[in-house]
């Protein structure tokens, strides 16, 4: 179940990047976090009321790391949208992803999970992938730089995510987690935006963008959910690379939705990083 639950994080994951994308048009990323986490809180906490989840098993050391966790999601949050905001879907997604390499060498530290030499393959042919995938800006395009410190800041803490997640899980309901992170998460982007004073009334949005932010918080309480029920009985080396397919969904919307451009080498380096998934599978 674990698996199936992975998947289903990695598709949810994949459409909120380009829901967020369009909800960010015109409008401080930060402030979109702030809007988005508010309403995954709401539905997080309603799945938590109607799945009859508890506090049962949650001790002072369990909730320490879920609200490590928390601050470590917040901080990539933040990060990845304020990239998404100065770039591509198709050129922040990539670097994003990087977090899975970084997630499962620390799973093999941490938690000892076995390490094979499949697994190793897979680690460097993903690397290949991500590295054929990184695309760069059109000629005559003016870019900030900025945004690939910001892409990789985003995969570093969200590496961090998995694996304080997976300490802090260990005999605790996967929904009790997610709504505890999520009230972490939620208060960490508000604070940024009373402190970057990036407010702006609610009735400015339009419906298109509106609408955007919404589903995208629908689409990541979802992933979420999904996320640490996988972690919660799967070992993390394995399901965060699944998870992190969620890139072929982000990069075949972002083309389809978004019209961004794709070339031969983008599309050899998500070959590479879906082989290498299946893979980890056999493994």
């Amino acid at each position: 179940m674990w698996i199936i639950n992975a998947f289903l994080s990695a598709f949810f994951a994949g459409m909120t990047a380009i829901l967020s994308k369009i909800g960010l048009e015109d409008i401080s990323s930060h402030y979109v976090t702030a809007l988005r986490t508010s309403l995954v809180l709401v539905f997080t906490w309603m799945m938590y009321y109607v799945t009859g989840s508890s506090m049962q098993g949650m001790n002072s050391y369990n909730f320490m790391f879920i609200v490590l966790s928390g601050f470590a999601t917040g901080a990539s949050w933040l990060c990845y949208y304020r990239a998404l905001s100065l770039a591509d879907v198709s050129q922040v997604v990539p670097i994003d992803k990087l977090s899975t390499f970084l997630t499962m060498i620390l799973a093999f530290i941490i938690f000892h999970e076995q390490i094979t030499w499949l697994k190793i393959g897979c680690i460097l042919i993903m690397f290949v992938g991500t590295y054929f995938m990184q695309k760069r800006p059109q000629k005559g395009m003016n870019q900030n730089k900025r945004w690939i410190i910001y892409a990789f800041l985003s995969a570093v803490f969200a590496s961090l995510t998995a694996i304080l997640a997976k300490i802090g899980i260990e005999n605790v309901d996967s929904q009790t987690v997610t709504a505890l992170r999520t009230v972490v998460v939620a208060v960490m982007a508000w604070v940024v935006v009373f402190i970057t004073k990036s407010y702006s009334p609610i009735s400015l949005l339009n419906k298109k963008q509106s609408s955007a932010i919404f589903f995208s918080a629908l689409a990541t309480g979802l992933s979420w959910l999904c996320y640490f029920a996988a972690l919660k009985d799967g070992p993390a080396s394995i399901v965060v690379p699944i998870d992190k397919l969620s890139i072929v969904i982000s990069i075949l919307f972002a083309s389809l939705v978004l019209h961004e451009k794709q070339t031969m080498k983008t599309i050899l380096g998500l070959i590479c990083i879906v082989i290498s998934t299946l893979l980890l599978l056999i493994s």
